[in-house]
């Protein structure tokens, strides 16, 4: 069944997403950083070299990375499915971004994100974000 757990850490692992997508659209580093648990990888097959980003530092300079390729960027997401499961949650959730990149191309990805979460300090961060493209770039 879907959404299982106690609703306090649902409504926080909700509000952990709209961190995230906030940091993007905003283009706020040290925001999007404080999402990440410290031992996590970032999973992003579809991207040649960030197949398995391991540790929140090399996380977070991928991201840098990424980010100055697209001028604008936009984020939305949708959550599909919230396990909670004591200090550990599981997480189905779908993004909808619109960028446009260096050259000027619009680009308009949709995928879904398979993330394992960890309750560390009374605070919810991504222990493991996996992304597979749904549609587009």
């Amino acid at each position: 069944m879907a959404f299982s757990g106690p609703i306090e850490d649902r409504l926080a692992i909700r509000e952990l997403m709209d961190i995230y997508s906030d940091a993007v659209n905003q283009r706020d580093t040290a925001l999007w950083a404080s999402t990440w648990a410290e031992d996590s990888s970032w999973k992003l097959p579809v991207i040649p070299g960030m197949e398995n980003v391991v540790g929140k530092e090399n996380i977070v300079n991928a991201w840098q990375a990424g980010m100055a390729m697209f001028p604008f960027i936009f984020m939305s997401i949708s959550v599909g499915d919230i396990q909670v499961n004591g200090n550990t949650a599981t997480v189905r959730a779908y993004t909808t971004e619109v960028g446009t990149t260096l050259d000027g191309t619009e680009i308009r990805p949709r995928g879904q994100y398979d993330d394992q979460l960890v309750k560390i300090d009374g605070q919810w961060l991504f222990k493991e974000r996996i992304f597979h493209s749904l549609y587009g770039e």
